[in-house]
């Protein structure tokens, strides 16, 4: 997507400056309240659905869009509660390549969704986890705490 072309583009000398980029997650909740972690293949550990805005795209398109692409699970907009929009340092990641980013999400939380589960080539596999019973190499910890907290301050 854009921000990769970007910084492909970059000269060699800065190619692996700290980068902001914005993108969305997304709690998916199954029936039992489990919720949707994939194994991610560039670093073996377990995240959230999600991804990188593209120019021009609204938070909610950027999350139904990786949804579909990540999980071929289909959701609909009517259907997504914003949870909070996330930055500072709890977002900074590293990529097995040196690129540094500074990742402002977009937490999104699903329960009404399509489709049959199939994960593309980001992901080694796809598995729901009770909320009490979750890996302990993940991507996203910052995110699934805050969703923690958002539940207790819910009734649902």
């Amino acid at each position: 997507g854009y921000p990769v072309l970007f910084r492909m583009a970059l000269d060699e000398r800065i190619r692996h400056i700290p980068f902001i980029q914005t993108g969305a997650a997304v709690i998916i909740r199954n029936e039992e309240g489990k919720i949707l972690l994939q194994e991610r293949t560039d670093r073996n550990k377990w995240g959230l659905p999600g991804g990188c805005q593209e120019l021009g795209e609204r938070f909610e398109d950027t999350v139904i869009r990786e949804i579909k692409e990540e999980t071929n699970l289909d959701i609909k907009e009517e259907n997504l509660e914003l949870i909070a929009i996330v930055s500072g340092n709890s977002r900074r990641n590293e990529y097995p390549n040196g690129d540094v980013v500074i990742n402002n999400t977009a937490l999104y939380c699903v329960r009404n969704y399509s489709g049959n589960l199939k994960w593309d080539s980001e992901s080694k596999s796809m598995k729901f986890f009770d909320l009490d019973n979750l890996p302990t190499n993940q991507n996203d910890p910052d995110l699934i705490e805050i969703y923690k907290k958002y539940l207790k301050g819910k009734t649902l």
